[in-house]
């Protein structure tokens, strides 16, 4: 099971109202918020609903019974009127803890801002990965990849490396249309992940935010920051394949800060063990806190010795797999089933990312 489809869904803002022209017009605000509401006005249901909901949004109406007064006071609770308020209510919205009583349609967009904030809260922000290579041509782009295939569908995976040829190329997703970085590199700030994710190229249940191979650039921190953001607001997990920090590029401080899981993918060669370690070590270091896949090379050292080297510990070790590379020449997305080197890679470091969230 993905960590996307194993989390339990978020609870509904409540609404207690029998006045059918008001609930028409609540039922429209909240589908406009992402949302549809739970109803109840009265016995184990309401009770229920009022513990948990995110919002509670009290119709007029209901105003006059005894029920919502017998429930513990709680924030999160607006008294709606589809009519201007009677002065003679205000005492009970006072008594049921209103934070505000809105009146339609003067206060809809308030409204409209207040339930999208209550939903947005409800909704577990997704997990971050950040996957870098000790060295050039370390593999860690094919093991991003196998992350995001081995998380679910819904995963963003992030192509941050501008000199990598572009991720949906490992994918084989070259020619699927959608945004690519030329158009996203001018984000800033807060963006609407649902907009984004829809719009990007979709290969293998994953939209991936590639590269471009015809006007490569340095990824924008800003931008960058922007992306991610706006999909784990969404709960959605994303992967991010970053450069190999040196001339040509720089790994964003603010995404490795900021990542539930950073990963590096280290060839088992000495030169390659030794150039990780100037990633690690020092103060300061970009990935100080990384762990390390180890990926087996013919004659080359044992993870024991890498982590020796690195001075990091090593997460999972890749064996050798000859059919890596031809799967990769064809555009054949890397095979993550549970079997298979790098599914059991991918899986043990979606584990240890949710471990290392949790511990958050």
């Amino acid at each position: 099971m993905s960590a996307a489809s194993s989390r339990p869904a978020p609870a509904r803002p409540l609404v207690v109202s029998s006045d059918e022209e008001l609930l028409d017009d609540l039922l429209r605000l909240l589908a406009a918020a992402g949302t549809e509401p739970e109803l109840a006005t009265g016995g184990p249901s309401l009770r229920r609903a009022h513990r948990a909901a995110p919002l509670v949004l009290v119709g007029a109406d209901a105003l006059a019974g005894g029920v919502l007064r017998a429930l513990p006071r709680r924030p999160g609770v607006v008294v709606v009127s589809g009519r201007e308020f009677p002065a003679d209510q205000w005492a009970a919205a006072v008594e049921v803890g209103a934070e505000r009583v809105a009146q339609l349609p003067e206060d809809e967009a308030w409204l409209l801002s207040r339930a999208a904030a209550a939903v947005r809260g409800q909704v577990e922000r997704g997990r971050l990965v950040a996957v870098g290579g000790g060295c050039g041509g370390a593999g860690a782009s094919t093991v991003a990849a196998a992350v995001a295939l081995a998380a679910g569908p819904g995963t963003v995976l992030v192509d941050a490396d501008p000199w990598g040829a572009g991720l949906d190329l490992l994918l084989g997703a070259e020619h699927v249309d959608g945004l690519r970085w030329p158009e996203l590199a001018g984000l800033r700030g807060r963006v609407a992940g649902d907009a984004l994710v829809s719009a990007l190229p979709e290969i293998a249940d994953v939209h991936v935010v590639a590269a471009s191979r015809e006007t490569p650039f340095a990824v924008p921190e800003e931008a960058l920051t922007a992306v991610v953001d706006a999909a784990r607001a969404i709960g959605r997990p994303v992967i991010v394949d970053l450069p190999r920090p040196g001339p040509a590029g720089n790994c964003p401080p603010a995404v490795l800060a900021d990542a539930d899981l950073a990963v590096l993918v280290v060839p088992a060669r000495l030169r390659a063990a030794t150039a990780a370690r100037l990633l690690v070590d020092g103060p300061g270091a970009p990935w100080a806190a990384a762990h390390l896949v180890v990926r087996a090379v013919p004659g080359g050292l044992s993870s024991d010795e890498v982590a020796d080297v690195v001075g990091r510990p090593v997460l999972a070790e890749l064996p050798y797999d000859r059919s890596a590379v031809p799967r990769g020449e064809r555009g054949e997305p890397p095979a993550v089933s549970p079997r298979s080197p790098l599914g059991t890679v991918a899986r043990r470091i979606l584990s240890a990312a949710g471990q290392e969230a949790a511990r958050r």
